[in-house]
């Protein structure tokens, strides 16, 4: 009995991104142990739809689960608490959770509207013209990766699979239903994404009514959720035996109520202790796409940013979401216009390097040991809007600007114009952070997190572009730890998540943004930004 007592606990977070599912194990004092991923396939088509698979989907996680189990050595009956966190992508099941078609009824497999997947954009626009007191707490407008006008354009175009769902899920609820059973919903995938009043501990009928969903209002719900947890809350009896077999672990293992991955992100980055506290700080995760989150005593209403949204990320706060629908994916998509890019990857492989990786090395060979990386964009100016704005305009219809493009098409080019690109995402979200200083939702710093923001280059440059310090997690998997704290505080090791933020966490780097001719460049092009961004929104319609 006492060598039970006293043996060694661990927890586990499980993160699916829009490309992988990852399993981190860490130390109930938050040191990584070991790590996983496995690929999960995305599908494409025309008319803005991006789609998956929930079954492909869950075999991935169990891959990078027993992966991250045999990297660790853990044994499973150490492991004594998971969290979940994942996309906000809408999950559509039929009875006993088959997969239900959410586009082409010939796939049944491809059953997810991925976040990114825009065919609502009508949709939206029409519960924007309708001004429902709802839209006051998703920053005024609500967008097509939001789950009402997905499930709205679901019931106009494939009602046969609208009246056949049996559950419509966010996928972080999919992943802990798919582990425990439990059809618990967490008020952070509801709140963010569904338009439920947390504050108010309730859906808004009239809303549902309002826009043509009453057919989910009538029913009292129950296929969009009836019980709303906090994140870290234990669900169900815990791992169900086949998930537990699936998974490699302990059936009856702690599972918590997840987050949204950018949610996890944040919970693993900005609380700390001795950091300035949860509101000081705003959670910036840099991935294909990038979020804001920034945490407020008091509501703050600020137009065209998501929120507030009550106990959404942090408990008892209320949270103000921003970001842009495209950051990794824009740099992407910028690198791959030029013509010198198969020529630089063939490089960056040859040195064991990602293309971004190679090109911040030779980024710093032309600095020669100068700091001021902005001026290696030479006159190139990039808004990287590629899939509108979400914040803070929430204008999902503009579209991406590049200005200042020359003949050039070497090595130097390539690099203007991914140094452009990175410039134009740091403006964007300066952008996000005077609009909410505006409105009230002041922040002392950034805490970057997201694979597109590792690089001290990115970094520096991210703290030039918005004025403000960045500060970088301990871990280099802060969304993974978010979900591990969720694990911890399920299994009751920490009282909650505040004090498991606490005892988990920490900062390393920080990056000041430089003063003179460096502060002088970015204030000049954030005025370009801002006049090319205008003209980008008004001329979409030509």
């Amino acid at each position: 009995m006492t060598e039970s007592i006293h043996a060694p606990q661990y927890v586990l977070g499980i993160d699916v991104g829009t490309g992988s599912a990852r399993a981190g194990i860490f130390s109930t004092n938050g040191d990584l142990i070991g790590t996983d991923k496995c690929d999960i396939q995305i599908f494409k088509d025309e008319g803005n739809i991006v789609e998956q698979s929930s079954n492909d989907i869950w075999q991935a996680v169990v891959t990078a689960v027993r992966g991250a189990i045999s990297t660790s050595g853990i044994a499973a009956e150490h492991l004594v608490g998971i969290g979940f966190d994942a996309t906000c992508s809408l999950v559509v099941l039929g009875k006993d959770g088959e997969p239900l078609p959410v586009g082409d009824p010939s796939l049944p497999e491809r059953n997810i509207m991925v976040w990114m997947d825009h065919r609502a954009l009508e949709q939206a626009d029409r519960i924007n013209g309708i001004g429902h007191r709802v839209l006051d707490y998703v920053g005024g407008r609500i967008s097509p990766e939001m789950e009402t006008p997905k499930l709205l354009w679901l019931k106009e175009h494939r009602p046969d699979v609208f009246e056949k769902a049996w559950q419509f899920m966010d996928l972080t609820d999919f992943l802990t239903w798919r582990a425990t059973g439990d059809l618990a919903r967490s008020v952070c995938t509801l709140t963010c994404k569904w338009t439920y009043m947390a504050h108010e501990d309730s859906w808004d009928k009239s809303y549902f009514d309002a826009i043509g969903l009453s057919a989910l209002s009538d029913e009292g719900f129950t296929r969009i959720g009836t019980q709303v947890v906090s994140a870290g809350t234990p669900l169900g009896n815990g791992l169900s035996k086949e998930a537990a077999q699936a998974l490699g672990l302990c059936e009856g293992t702690p599972v918590a109520a997840g987050l949204i991955d950018a949610h996890a992100g944040g919970v693993g980055s900005i609380g700390v202790e001795n950091g300035g506290g949860a509101t000081a700080n705003l959670a910036y995760v840099f991935g294909t796409s990038s979020c804001t989150m920034t945490s407020t005593q008091q509501p703050v209403f600020v137009p065209g940013v998501w929120g507030p949204y009550y106990s959404a990320m942090v408990p008892q706060l209320w949270l103000n979401e921003g970001g842009q629908s495209a950051a990794g994916a824009a740099i992407e998509a910028l690198l791959a216009f030029h013509p010198y890019r198969t020529t630089a990857e063939i490089h960056a492989a040859q040195s064991g390097l990602s293309l971004v990786e190679w090109l911040i090395e030779q980024a710093e060979l032309r600095l020669g040991g100068e700091s001021n990386s902005g001026a290696l964009a030479k006159g190139l100016h990039v808004v990287p809007e590629f899939l509108g704005n979400r914040a803070p305009h929430a204008d999902p219809h503009t579209r991406a600007v590049i200005s200042g493009l020359g003949l050039e098409n070497g090595l130097n080019s390539l690099i203007a114009l991914y140094v452009a690109g990175l410039c134009g995402i740091g403006y964007g979200l300066r952008q996000i952070i005077e609009a909410q200083d505006q409105a009230g939702a002041k922040i002392e710093r950034i805490v970057i997190s997201g694979g597109a923001g590792r690089s001290d280059f990115v970094r520096q440059l991210l703290a030039d572009t918005t004025g403000r310090e960045v500060t970088a997690p301990a871990t280099d998997e802060p969304v993974l730890l978010g979900s591990a704290i969720l694990g911890s505080v399920a299994a009751g090791i920490h009282a909650d998540i505040h004090a498991a933020m606490a005892n988990m966490s920490n900062f390393t780097a920080h990056f000041t943004p430089q003063k003179g001719a460096t502060q002088t460049l970015h204030y000049q092009r954030f005025e370009t930004f801002n006049t090319l961004q205008e003209i980008a929104r008004k001329s979409v319609s030509c």
